[in-house]
């Protein structure tokens, strides 16, 4: 009885306690999780010339369409081929490379973080809900400690999305960290 009691409650627990572990940020899963704030928060400052028009970068990119290409029904058709009974948009599968926050306590989301907003700054960059203001900004040591990350291994990082695990990669793919990055390059211009 007393070892039908206790599988039952590992049975029970340990889905739960993985969830509450699990990796939200694409990040080390031992960092704190920082709240999410949303771009347009972010944009607020990287939206000027001297930040180098950050976010006109994004919202030109594909990246900031990568949700909305769940709402559709080539997407919802590749998520039923794959098996799923949910709509892309509502798969987990798919959300993981596609939105951000889709999968945090609501807590940790601001009032204008929307994970309609796809692939969007806080995916790369980590919650900013510690790192946003100014003050914190100019310290880029500071801004790191309290959750910003810059990726010295971009390839690396791409991959956890851009890799064989996409439906629609084919074995003749090959990701150019190179030649994609040029696409979104978003740094500071030098001289500003």
């Amino acid at each position: 009885m007393f070892k039908k009691l206790i599988l039952s409650v590992l049975f029970i627990s340990t889905p739960l306690l993985w969830a509450a572990n699990s990796d939200t940020t694409k990040t080390d899963t031992k960092a704190p999780l920082h709240g999410f704030v949303g771009t347009a928060v972010c944009g607020m400052c990287h939206h000027t010339d001297k930040q180098g028009k950050q976010l006109d970068i994004w919202k030109e990119s594909k990246h900031a369409q990568a949700y909305k290409t769940l709402e559709t029904d080539e997407a919802n058709k590749i998520a039923k081929e794959k098996g799923f009974d949910t709509p892309a948009a509502k798969t987990e599968a798919c959300l993981k490379c596609h939105a951000t926050g889709y999968n945090v306590e609501a807590s940790l989301l601001g009032p204008k973080f929307k994970v309609e907003d796809g692939v969007q700054c806080e995916t790369c960059h980590g919650g900013g809900g510690d790192y946003k203001t100014l003050s914190v900004m100019k310290n880029k040591k500071e801004a790191m400690e309290k959750g910003l990350q810059i990726h010295e291994d971009m390839n690396a990082f791409c991959v956890t999305c851009h890799n064989s695990e996409s439906p629609t990669w084919t074995k003749d793919s090959k990701f150019d960290t190179e030649a994609m990055w040029s696409k979104i390059k978003h740094t500071i211009p030098a001289d500003k």
